[in-house]
C-alpha cells in the first residue's frame, strides 16, 4: 500500500511539472505600442470629447483581443505631459489640444480597467527627457510645466526643447514622475523607449558644456559621463520600482544596434547608428547588472538589409540575453511592411524568432500601422503564428 501511495505521489508530481512546463512553453508576449505623441495612434486627434476618446480606445482593445494579442504599451508621458493625474506634469495637449487642459476623466485609469477586463496587460510608456517635439516654442507649454519652474534644466537642441540628463535633479524629477504611476495605478509594466540623449543632428554638439564641467570632469571623457548619467537613471528607476512593487516589470526598448563590430568586437556585424556611442545608452550593461526585466530592441529592418540585417541582429540579441535574467522581446516595424518586397516578411520574422531560446515575444510598432493592414498582415497573423490566444505572463 505504501509503495502504491509513493508511486501515486510521484506520478502527481510528474504531472504538475509537465503541466507547468507546457504552460511555460505556451506563453509569449504579443504587444502593440500605442503612441499618443502627435496623436499617432490615440486619440486620433486632440480635442475629442472624453466619450469619443473612450470609444476609440475600446475599439483598440477589441482589435488587440481579436488579433490574439495580449498586451499594450501605451505612451502616457509623451512630452513632459501626462495622460494620467499627476502632481508633477500637466495634462497632455494630445488629449485636449492644449497642454494642461483637463480631459474630464483619467485616461490611464480607464485604459487599465478596460484592458484588464480582457486579460490584456498594460505597460505605461514614458519619454523621460522630451519637452517639445518639432518645435522649440515655449508658448506650447503649460504655465505649470516643469520647464518654467526650472529653466536651467532645459536644453535647446535643434528645433526641440529637452530636459538635460546631465543635471542630477533632472534624474530625480524623471524618476519621481514615473513613480507616481507605479504607486497610483495598477499597471503591469513600466516602459522606456529609445530616446535618452537625443539622436544626433549632423555635427551639432549637444550643449552640456557647463554641466560637464560641474559634474563630469572626473570622467575620462564627456561620452563616459553621459553614459553614466543614463546608467544612473536606469539603476535608480529599477531600485525604486522594485522597492515599491518587486513584481512590476521594468523594460526598455532601445534602438536595435548596441554597437557595430567595427567599433567593438562584442558588437554586431552591422553598419548603423549605435546606442552606446550616439544615444549614450549602454544596454548590455543594464542587462548584465539586472537593472531591467526585459529588453525590446527595435529591429525595424528586413532580412538582407545591407546596414542592419534582421537575421544578424536577432542572432546577436539572442546571444546577448542568454547569460543574464533579462527577457528578450523583439520590436517589429509594421510601418515598414508596405515597402518590403516579400509579402510575408514580417510573418517570417516572427516565425524565425520562435527558433531562438531567449526570445519570449514580439512588440509591434504601431497600432495604427497594424490597423492599416499592409499586405493583409492581420490575416497573415491570425491564420498563422497568432491563430490561437496565449497568456502573456512568462514563468521565470
Amino acid at each position: 500500500m505504501k509503495k502504491i501511495k509513493i508511486n501515486f505521489i510521484l506520478l502527481l508530481l510528474f504531472a504538475v511539472v509537465n503541466f507547468s512546463f507546457a504552460q511555460k512553453q505556451n506563453r509569449e508576449l504579443r504587444a502593440v505600442w500605442i503612441a499618443s505623441v502627435l496623436n499617432i495612434d490615440w486619440p486620433s486627434r486632440s480635442g475629442l470629447s472624453s466619450d469619443r476618446q473612450k470609444e476609440e480606445f475600446i475599439t483598440i482593445l477589441d482589435n488587440v483581443e481579436k488579433w490574439n494579442m495580449n498586451a499594450i504599451i501605451i505612451q502616457v508621458k509623451p512630452t513632459a505631459d501626462a495622460l494620467y493625474k499627476s502632481k508633477l506634469s500637466p495634462w497632455s495637449k494630445y488629449l485636449t489640444g492644449k497642454q494642461g487642459g483637463d480631459p474630464g476623466y483619467d485616461p490611464l485609469e480607464f485604459i487599465i480597467e478596460e484592458a484588464h477586463k480582457r486579460n490584456i496587460e498594460v505597460h505605461a510608456w514614458f519619454n523621460p527627457y522630451r519637452l517639445t517635439l518639432g518645435s522649440a516654442n515655449w508658448e506650447t507649454l503649460s504655465p505649470d510645466n516643469i520647464a518654467f519652474k526650472h529653466r536651467d534644466w532645459v536644453v535647446k537642441y535643434g528645433n526641440q526643447l529637452l530636459l538635460n540628463p546631465g543635471i542630477p535633479e533632472v534624474t530625480d524629477y524623471v524618476v519621481d514622475g514615473i513613480m507616481e504611476v507605479v504607486k497610483n495605478y495598477n499597471v503591469d509594466g513600466i516602459h522606456l523607449d529609445d530616446y535618452f540623449y537625443p539622436y544626433k543632428i549632423g555635427t551639432l554638439e549637444y550643449p552640456d558644456y557647463k554641466e560637464y564641467a560641474k559634474y563630469g570632469i572626473t570622467y575620462a571623457s564627456k561620452e563616459d559621463w553621459r553614459r553614466a548619467n543614463i546608467n544612473n537613471l536606469v539603476k535608480k528607476l529599477h531600485d525604486k520600482i522594485k522597492a515599491e512593487n518587486k513584481n512590476l516589470e521594468f523594460g526598455i526598448s532601445p534602438f536595435g544596434v548596441w554597437r557595430n563590430k567595427k567599433t567593438d568586437p562584442r558588437g554586431s556585424e552591422t553598419r548603423a547608428l549605435q546606442n552606446y556611442d550616439d544615444l549614450y545608452a549602454d544596454v548590455l550593461y543594464w542587462m548584465e547588472k539586472g537593472w531591467i526585466d526585459y529588453v525590446a530592441p527595435q529591429l525595424y529592418w528586413h532580412r538582407g538589409n545591407s546596414s542592419a540585417d534582421y537575421t544578424t541582429l536577432v542572432e546577436w540579441w539572442n546571444e546577448a540575453a542568454k547569460n543574464n535574467n533579462t527577457d528578450l522581446y523583439i520590436g517589429l516595424g509594421v510601418y515598414r511592411v508596405k515597402n518590403w518586397k516579400l509579402e510575408n516578411e514580417l510573418i517570417e520574422q516572427i516565425n524565425m524568432n520562435k527558433e531562438f531560446s531567449s526570445i519570449k515575444g514580439n512588440i509591434f510598432f504601431s497600432y495604427k500601422s497594424l490597423l492599416e493592414n499592409p499586405k493583409d498582415i492581420i490575416n497573415q497573423l491570425t491564420s498563422g503564428p497568432f491563430s490561437e490566444k496565449v497568456n502573456s505572463k512568462l514563468v521565470k
